[in-house]
Order: structure tokens, then sequence, then C-alpha cells
């Protein structure tokens, strides 16, 4: 299909289901749909076969902190996401031009990695390549126009929805959409970890793949376990929020760094590599000898890990249950153990610094008994998840954004797919 047709299919509605479907309105879809439409057509010229893609960014629901230890999560593919219009192109050139960043180039077949390249976007687009021509399927020049209103800083993972988002190109394009969402989660954590340089687990990546609530068992990351629970948390009469505090993750690497380390002296301690494989008995028995050991701050890392492991398990029962009243006291029980045992709302070298916790409390006092709130994704800085009843969100929102400016909360909706193409 042409770019002129696909432009004028937007204007005629044809894709209003698809964007009800992953938005839940049409006019402002249709608006974004054509302007990255008409910035493709500025920088390309005789492009074929025009496509278009999608993959949204992720929110983490439970399981703070447990991927790394080979725990189990609940997360979900968000209404925020990136997306790309597509065409092949005959000269055997790979180019990717995102909104606001210059335009990646790649010759087809120059797939290795380039360590000049660690740490950005082309990485990423070569190491997702890269992985495809490893599994056999022959890739040709293509051009991509992106462009993403996913959060950035906000725990929702802009990086793992642009590594969906190609890997879902290369399989539409060339690989006739044969390679699962499981895979090509998997392709995406390869070309952060491998690529880009970041080491990652795989939880962002699936939640984005797969779509909707998303159950997920890393004991064997080679093997994910994955559930897709099909519930839309409207229906029970709440709207799921994140609210930015406006934190700088620049100086916090060490305090995310601590938490794994810690977390891996008392494995360790257990015989085990993951906190995952550890016996829980055994860790209370040996209390006493690995806080003298370790500090305290591991084990109650430790503690938080163990009670986590086995809250996402509620959860799940919970949601799949449509028994969202346990959900979310599941859901307000994981922030306080994040904020008392995995301590990963502020770090100790800024105490001045706690926008999460002010938010939280802010919340807390505004709900009352009836919602939800909980530090989102990593921590320290950064966002806080919100499930606010629908009938007092504006009031909600004119109180926290009082306090952390317009626009820091943002509504979010769990979609029902992950990495999606539209059917031109």
């Amino acid at each position: 299909m042409t770019l002129n047709q696909v432009i004028e299919n937007i204007k005629s509605g044809k894709y209003d289901k698809d964007f009800l479907m992953l938005y839940g309105e049409c006019e402002k879809s249709r608006a974004r749909y054509l302007e990255a439409c008409e910035e493709f057509q500025k920088l390309y010229i005789n492009t074929q076969d025009i496509r278009i893609f999608s993959a949204p960014g992720r929110t983490e629901v439970g399981g703070n902190q447990t991927d790394h230890q080979h725990g189990s999560v609940v997360a979900g593919g968000v209404d925020m996401d990136v997306i790309a219009i597509v065409g092949t192109n005959a000269d055997n050139v790979i180019r990717v031009k995102s909104k606001g960043y210059d335009m990646d180039i790649i010759n087809v077949g120059e797939f290795e990695k380039q360590e000049k390249e660690t740490g950005r976007a082309i990485s990423l687009i070569r190491g997702v390549c890269d992985r495809f021509d490893a599994l056999g399927y022959k890739i040709s020049g293509f051009n991509a126009y992106t462009t993403s209103n996913v959060l950035k800083g906000s725990g929702l993972s802009s990086s793992a929805a642009f590594e969906v988002l190609l890997g879902n190109i290369v399989n539409g394009l060339f690989a006739e959409a044969q390679v699962s969402a499981i895979e090509i989660a998997k392709i995406g954590q390869y070309a952060e970890r491998e690529y880009f340089g970041k080491p990652c687990g795989l939880l962002d990546q699936m939640a984005s793949s797969l779509g909707g609530f998303t159950y997920a068992d890393f004991n064997n990351p080679s093997e994910p376990i994955t559930e897709t629970i099909n519930l839309d948390i409207r229906d029970f009469g709440y709207t799921l929020c994140v609210v930015d505090t406006g934190g700088n993750h620049a100086n916090l690497t060490q305090d995310y760094a601590d938490i794994t380390i810690e977390c891996k002296q008392i494995s360790n301690a257990l015989g085990v590599e993951f906190l995952r494989d550890a016996n829980v008995d055994e860790f209370y028995k040996t209390l006493a000898s690995l806080r003298k050991e370790f500090g305290e701050r591991a084990v109650l890392r430790a503690f938080h890990f163990f009670n986590e492991q086995e809250r996402v398990l509620k959860q799940r029962e919970a949601l799949l249950n449509g028994d969202f009243k346990a959900f979310l006291k599941l859901v307000n029980e994981s922030g306080q153990s994040s904020f008392d045992y995995l301590q990963n709302l502020y770090s100790t070298t800024a105490v001045k610094e706690q926008g999460l916790s002010l938010a939280i409390a802010l919340t807390k006092q505004f709900l009352g008994d009836d919602g939800a709130c909980r530090v989102h994704g990593g921590g320290f800085a950064g966002t806080i998840q919100c499930y606010i009843p629908t009938a007092r969100l504006d009031e909600y929102k004119q109180m926290i954004e009082a306090v952390y400016g317009d626009g820091s909360c943002s509504v979010l909706s769990i979609r029902p797919v992950g990495g999606y193409e539209i059917e031109l």
C-alpha cells in the first residue's frame, strides 16, 4: 500500500477500530498517526509496501525487584506506545529516524556489535537484526520513522517498547510474523544486554511484547512461564495512574546495584545463586548469623523478596478471580514492603529528597481505605503507581498536581495486545 493510501485511510476512519482497541479513542490517534506519516513522507522517497507497527510501554503491577532473583511478577502493557511507519527499500540499507533524534543507518549484513555504539539506539537496531539473522531470516533494506509518547524516566520502559517495536518490524517484514511474542521479548533483551550494554531482566520486554495483564514466572529465565489475564480495571470503577515526582536517577546507579548485591550475598550464604532457589526456613533459622555478616538491610531485602514472591501469586489469583478489592489490598502491602524492607523509596545518600515518600503519603491520605498506591519500577526516584476511584480522579489529579506540577499525573490503561501491526 502506498503512503498516500494509508493517509487517506487514516482520515476516513478505516483504522478507528484499531485505535479504539489500542487507545480507547480515535481523534487524537488519527492526528498522531497522520503526523507520523507526514514526517515519513518528508524523509523518504520511493519507499514501497507501507506498514504500521506499535509496541507499548509497560507498568509493573506486582513483584517489585523480584525478577532479577528469578521471581514472579505481574505486569501490564499500557496505552502509551512507540509507533512506526515503515516501508521496504531497494538499496539494502536500514534507516530508522526517531522523533527528536538523528537518523540511524545500518548496511544490511553489518550486524556485528560496534563498541562505539554502546548505550545508543542504533545498537538496539543492530542487535535485533543480528538475532533475527542468526535465526535464519533474510533481512533486506527498510526505512522507518518512529515516535513515542511513553513517558521517559517513569518506569514505563520506553527502551523495551522500542526493542519490541523493532522486533515486530523485522518479524512482519522478513519473517512472515512467525516469531512468537515471547521470542521477540528475548530478542529485545539480547539487544539491550549484548549490544546496548545494559544488564536487564526479561520483565520489561515480556510485558511490552505480550500486552494485557501478564503473569510471568522467571524461575527459568530462558523459558519463562507466562499467562495473560484478561481484565479491565475500569470495570471495577478504578483508574490506573502514575505520578512523576520529578526525581533524578542520575546518581542512583549504586543504590540500584546494592539491592542485587545484597540479595546475592544472602542467597550465596544460603548455598544458592538466586533467592528464588533458597530454603526460606533455612533463611529464618540463620537470621542471627546473616545479619552479623551482611547487615540488617540485606536481611530485610531478602525478607521482602520471599514475601513479595508469595504476594505475586496471590495477586495473580485475585485478578483471575476478578476479586479487585483483594488485589488492591495486596498492592498496598507490596508498596509497604518496598518502603519498610526493600527500602527503595529514597536514597540514603540524599535523605532530603523523598519525592516518592511524600507522593505516597499524600495519595494514602487522599484515598483512605478506597484504592491503592505503591512505588513504581526500580524506585529511589521517579514515579508512584496509583489505583484511584474513577469518580474521584479529577479531584486526585488536582490535589497531586498542585504539589508536583501540571501534567505530573498520567492516566494509563492496560491495553489488550502487546507488539501489534495495524492491518492496512
